[in-house]
């Protein structure tokens, strides 16, 4: 092999090695990840986004994910204030603050904030009764998103949010739980339908109230309107009386003296063709005699 040839393979192998270190020391940091640089041990703090360049051989980087993450806790097992065991698993929402602190203070935190989750959650459970654990899970999650955060911030880690997922109670403790709400399901019904029925109830007797007012205020307008009828028939007949009266007292004023004897003499006739044998005259026969003799002497 002649030296030329050999002069072209170092060069080629210079440039290939040369294109291997620019392509180590170039890396590309995306806008949600920074890299924490350690030169020879010692930590050069976080870089990017963007494009960083470290030395080759030197330089050596850890990446860090500061997007908000969530991780599950396997289902634990928990004894409750009354001592009753209860299987729980939830979601930790956690992310990531200080990318430094997260790689310095601690080797794995994902790892550490798992036991620590499992710990807490057993605290925490520990000074709750169970009927609370069934019903009050915002309190439970409150407090371990507390505890946790107050453990995870010296990592620099945020835990954002703790959701439980499912409790599973004892079989026991679930089968008096089925009893319990079938019991209150069936109270509901006989509270529902007894309400119904006095409602119903109520209705019918207003429907009645209703219909002995509209008669009662019916019988009532009736009324009226018949005491109005009798007001006004009674009102025509005295008219009617007075009107005869009127024409009555006007042809007695037209009737003289002889006219009136002549009426009393037919009354006489006619009290004779009876068969009574008494007869009472009025002191104004005789007065009438009186005036008919008159009458014929001064003929």
């Amino acid at each position: 092999m002649s030296e030329i040839t050999i002069f072209l393979c170092l060069i080629v192998g210079g440039g290939v090695l040369g294109l291997f270190l620019i392509a180590g020391a170039i890396r590309i940091v995306p806008e949600y990840e920074r890299i924490i640089v350690f030169r020879l041990g010692r930590s050069m703090g976080q870089r990017g986004p963007g494009m960083v360049l470290m030395t080759p051989f030197v330089d050596r980087g850890t990446k860090v994910d500061l997007r908000e993450q969530v991780r599950e806790i396997p289902r634990q097992t928990s004894i409750t204030l009354d001592n009753a065991p209860i299987d729980i698993d939830f979601l930790w929402y956690f992310k990531i603050v200080n990318a430094t602190m997260s790689v310095l203070q601690v080797e794995d935190f994902e790892g550490a904030a798992e036991g620590m989750a499992t710990t807490t959650l057993r605290s925490v459970i520990g000074g709750i009764p169970l009927d609370d654990v069934l019903s009050q899970r915002d309190h439970i999650n409150q407090l371990l998103r507390g505890k946790l955060d107050e453990v995870t911030e010296r990592w620099g880690v945020k835990v954002t949010n703790v959701e439980i997922r499912e409790i599973v109670p004892p079989k026991d403790v679930q089968d008096a739980m089925n009893r319990q709400m079938t019991a209150e399901r069936v109270r509901r019904a006989v509270v529902t339908e007894s309400t119904g029925t006095r409602d119903a109830e109520v209705n019918v007797a207003e429907g009645q109230k209703q219909a002995e007012i509209l008669k009662a205020e019916g019988d009532k307008e009736a009324n009226i309107l018949r005491a109005e009828g009798d007001r006004q028939s009674q009102l025509l007949r005295a008219q009617g009386y007075s009107a005869a009266l009127e024409q009555i007292f006007g042809a007695a004023q037209g009737i003289d003296q002889k006219t009136m004897t002549l009426q009393y003499f037919e009354t006489l006739k006619d009290m004779g063709a009876s068969p009574a044998t008494k007869f009472i005259f009025p002191m104004e026969f005789m007065s009438l005699l009186d005036n008919i003799k008159r009458d014929d002497d001064s003929s």
